[in-house]
């Protein structure tokens, strides 16, 4: 079942509590108590699969040069939204789907002047001969900021994906690609986005790639890709859903309330590895059940006799963060030594560890690494990925001394960043057929860096910066205004166990204390959560099991025709008011 996220709080220490199956039960779980899945077996390269349709595909070179440096552009006249279309099928739930693969730019204009200002690249998976009223759209990203939605794409719910030995390291080439059988298709078409900056998306001269690079921005920016893809593709009556992941979430409760100012009301959210308070990353009570699970998952608890199912005891560890933990966090350097006893068998770190990081389980060294991600298998000479707990790395000797603001230094994203970079450079040119003579930006380190993390949120208080330059982004208010207002709106809030990155109890308390009253509302938004880490879906039964829950959702969401009918009357009134404005110069 699902949990249904209540702001209930502690009155007595003030921290927000959960209810009282506030992990869900073990069928949103995916054999959480299993201490450890099967490594997918990596064969060779087969050839790519072959087209099964008689429509004939459009392969698509594109000679433009795209610059991924904050003051680069590409010129006016190289402002086209030629495409590379394919044809495929694939078979899911026992139906085999026939789908059309767009893969493209689209031109998007500045709302003030209409005149174009980005040119946003995107891949989009369409099932044939589907009705526009009755066939959702979900439009995907993930986050970063800076990062291209490769990672979703070839990760989740596309009607193709990539195989991985997670949470092992995944070998060399040869690697391969397999049909999906728990794509999203057969719920709703598919559209990967990728902000400017990213994969082959940049800005328009005389705009710049930093014209985009905020949260303000970015988000007027996608709103604006979605509503030229709406009107290019006559999908205004469509039911509509989004899909962000990480900074992605950040950015789905902005574009959410403004899609909703321009009159595009959604039928549904997915928040996947959510951080939608960065005044709290970084806190050790929303991490602790975080760190509990990986201590599980690696036998190093000191708990007897040792828990047998991960969700039960990650609620049990929550019950204690919220109260004994929080209590001796506050009266730090005074200590309890029950408590401490406690903390050091929930975490398998030692009493006197414990107290040198004054108790502090989210503590960083002074090179950036996380303490307990870099102590719990110390003695094995290896350190866990903040991004998935459960994958391990050697951290003796040249390894220990990688930079840690390195991509290559987590151990999750070195476990996966060879098969992502390889099978999509091959998916993209042998079988979507798009080609292209510039380098594909899969993550953006100039983006993050130049990112403005001001924004006015729907009660126009200024948030994201504080006085002293530190990041302090809030967006679960759009969230909880966008929810108010559009009182038909589904949200599913998906989080890994063993997410260190953004983990799923902060995530929680983040939601139990956004300003939303209305226990009417409140019963649209869900939580759930699978054994596995930041990317839920590059762990097997966690991907499954996700896709039957946004089976659920989606199913809902379309099936109550009363909020169809309020959404599809206001979508029409603003297409007839925005089709002709949204119609770049020399746009097909």
């Amino acid at each position: 079942m699902s949990t249904t996220v209540n702001n209930n709080h502690d009155d007595d220490s003030g921290a927000t509590t959960m209810n009282s199956d506030p992990l869900a039960a073990s069928d949103k779980t995916a054999n959480a108590e299993e201490p450890a899945l099967a490594a997918a077996k990596v064969p060779a390269k087969t050839a790519p699969k072959k087209t099964t349709s008689a429509k004939k595909d459009q392969p698509y070179f594109d000679p433009v040069a795209y610059g991924n440096g904050p003051d680069d552009a590409v010129a006016a006249t190289e402002a086209d939204e030629n495409a590379a279309i394919t044809h495929h099928s694939v078979t899911v739930g026992g139906a085999k789907i026939a789908y059309t693969a767009t893969v493209g730019h689209l031109v998007t204009v500045d709302p003030s002047s209409s005149k174009p200002d980005a040119k946003m690249f995107y891949v989009a998976f369409t099932k044939d001969g589907a009705k526009e009223e009755t066939r959702p759209l979900t439009f995907f990203y993930n986050g970063g900021p800076g990062s291209s939605s490769v990672f979703v794409l070839l990760g989740s719910f596309a009607p193709r994906r990539i195989k991985t030995a997670m949470p092992s390291f995944t070998p060399p080439a040869p690697y391969q690609m397999e049909d999906n059988p728990d794509s999203l298709i057969d719920r709703s078409d598919l559209i990967f986005i990728n902000p400017v900056g990213t994969g082959y998306s940049a800005a328009i001269a005389p705009n710049k790639n930093r014209d985009f690079w905020g949260v303000d921005q970015d988000a007027g920016s996608i709103a604006q890709f979605i509503k030229r893809y709406l009107t290019k593709n006559n999908r205004w009556n469509s039911p509509k859903f989004l899909f962000g992941e990480s900074y992605g979430t950040a950015r789905s409760c902005v574009l959410a309330y403004k899609l909703h100012e321009d009159g595009i009301d959604l039928n549904g959210i997915t928040l996947q590895s959510s951080i939608l308070d960065y005044a709290q990353a970084g806190n050790p009570v929303g991490a602790l059940p975080t760190a509990a699970a990986d201590a599980w998952y690696h036998k190093k608890l000191g708990v007897h006799p040792t828990p047998t199912n991960l969700v039960n005891f990650a609620e049990e560890v929550a019950e204690f963060a919220r109260t004994d933990y929080l209590n001796a966090l506050r009266k730090f350097p005074q200590t309890d030594d029950e408590v401490v006893e406690k903390l050091s068998e929930y975490t398998g770190i030692g009493k006197a560890t414990l107290l040198a990081w004054s108790l502090d389980i989210a503590a960083y060294d002074s090179r950036g690494n996380s303490l307990f991600l870099t102590t719990l298998l110390k003695s094995k000479g290896e350190s866990l990925g903040a991004y998935d707990g459960r994958v391990t790395a050697i951290s003796s000797g040249i390894a220990g001394k990688i930079d840690p603001n390195s991509g290559s230094n987590d151990p999750t994203m070195t476990a996966v960043s060879g098969v992502y970079t390889t099978m999509w450079n091959s998916y993209l040119n042998e079988q979507l057929k798009f080609t292209s003579t510039s380098s594909f930006t899969d993550l953006n380190d100039q983006a993050f860096l130049n990112w403005d993390f001001k924004h006015t949120d729907p009660t126009g208080a200024q948030k994201g910066i504080d006085s002293k330059g530190n990041i302090i982004l809030y967006t679960a208010g759009d969230l909880a205004a966008v929810m108010a207002l559009n009182v038909d709106l589904r949200v599913l809030s998906a989080n890994g166990m063993y997410d260190f990155v953004t983990p799923f109890y902060q995530t929680i308390i983040d939601l139990q204390q956004m300003p939303l009253i209305n226990s009417t509302v409140r019963q649209n938004l869900s939580a759930t959560f699978y054994p596995s880490g930041h990317m839920v879906y590059l762990d097997g039964g966690s991907r499954t099991q996700l896709k039957a829950d946004l089976a659920k959702m989606y199913d809902a969401a379309t099936a109550n025709h009363a909020a169809m009918s309020r959404i599809i009357t206001l979508q029409k009134v603003t297409a007839e008011k925005t089709d002709a404005a949204l119609s770049p110069a020399g746009g097909g």
